[in-house]
């Protein structure tokens, strides 16, 4: 048991983390075990949403996750699987009137126009000059 108190913080943090992994590959793992059991367009779609949101999390690494993706389409071919029927179509929510109206009322906010400073150039040095080297004096 640790006693330093940063190291007693450390153990806390890492049991919450945990927990929040293990429900992250759970969920992945009960996808794939529904997609095996019954393979379909939207079950395939739930395992790869379920690996796209471990990445996020940093559970998997993408790499890893590329590869699991990879096979499960792959699977999901061999065995006949339409990948294009998961995708619903998008539904557009109507606007009410009163919105539009409101929205149309807003006057457009001018641009400020910036004045234009002048722009300072930066001071050039010029190049010191390099001294001969101190000859030394002859000794007879």
């Amino acid at each position: 048991m640790p006693i330093i108190k940063s190291a007693i913080k450390r153990a806390k943090q890492t049991i919450v983390r945990r927990e929040r992994n293990v429900t992250t590959k759970r969920d992945i793992k009960d996808a794939m075990k529904a997609f095996t059991a019954k393979p379909s367009a939207t079950t395939l779609s739930a395992v790869q949403s379920a690996i796209d949101t471990a990445v996020k999390k940093n559970v998997l690494n993408k790499r890893t996750a590329a590869r699991r993706k990879a096979n499960f389409s792959k699977t999901a071919k061999a065995l006949g699987v339409k990948l294009g029927a998961a995708k619903a179509t998008p539904v557009k929510k109507a606007v009410a009137p009163k919105a539009k109206a409101e929205v149309a009322k807003k006057p457009v906010a001018k641009k400020a126009v910036a004045a234009k400073t002048p722009v300072k150039k930066a001071a050039v040095k010029k190049p010191v000059a390099k001294k001969a080297p101190a000859k030394k004096p002859a000794t007879k």
